[in-house]
């Protein structure tokens, strides 16, 4: 049967860092390359072709040793996100695509990023630190207050949202176990806003470019109708 091998599929991301990995190698010649990452616990059971975040971005491996995984970068991938700032030495939060029989303890996360958002400042409040971020207009659209959002591929709750930024606030174990607090001002950090915001708005307004904006109109009052439970 087609799911009979279904709990040995690995099908997305939940923004649970595993580890914190190091970069031991990072060649990239214009804007394509490759990476090699020392790491522990996301080798076991991973195999050539399987896929791993890497703050944030889903990368396939393409070798691997006992103690790091090789993955290719390709341009748009540069072009997108931050890896490209990586250099060797750097620290990466990684974590293993979900097997279909796995615990979803975060929320959707595809690994594919949106774009990239500045930090602009930390602040301590008692055992927790608030992180704030500006971002462009294009991703802040799919950014609501107390919804999802990962950040270098952590799962995060929005605690606070402006017309320039937005901000989350980190809990100790979430400080120690990723690289979030390491950050300073200034860094670039990959965002993935909440996807099904993304797949909302492709069902509100994507009809209307195709010149059938009143049965689009139609389709969105309905489909409105629906998420109030009329």
């Amino acid at each position: 049967m087609f799911f009979s091998n279904i709990e040995n599929r690995r099908l997305m991301f939940t923004g649970i860092i595993e580890e914190i990995g190091t970069v031991k190698k990072i060649s990239l010649g214009g804007n394509s390359g490759s990476l090699e990452i020392m790491a522990k616990k996301v080798l076991d059971g991973t195999s050539v072709g399987d896929s791993i975040a890497v703050n944030g971005v889903c990368l396939t491996v393409t070798s691997k040793t006992s103690s790091s995984f090789t993955a290719d970068v390709m341009a748009e991938t540069v072009r997108r996100s931050s890896l490209g700032q990586l250099s060797s030495g750097s620290h990466v939060n990684l974590e293993r695509a979900l097997a279909a029989n796995g615990r979803f303890g975060g929320h959707i996360v595809s690994g594919h990023i949106d774009g990239t958002g500045i930090i602009s400042r930390l602040q301590a409040e008692e055992n927790a630190v608030w992180v704030h971020i500006k971002a462009g207009g294009e991703l802040l659209r799919f950014i609501v207050e107390k919804g999802s959002i990962a950040i270098d591929g952590i799962s995060l709750t929005v605690a606070g949202i402006s017309e320039t930024e937005f901000s989350v606030s980190v809990i100790p174990h979430t400080g120690q176990e990723t690289t979030l607090l390491s950050r300073k001002a200034g860094d670039k950090v990959n965002l993935e806003t909440d996807i099904i915001g993304k797949y909302v708005e492709k069902l509100l307004g994507g009809g209307t470019r195709s010149g059938s904006g009143s049965v689009q109109s139609e389709k969105n009052d309905k489909f409105l109708s629906w998420l109030a439970g009329d």
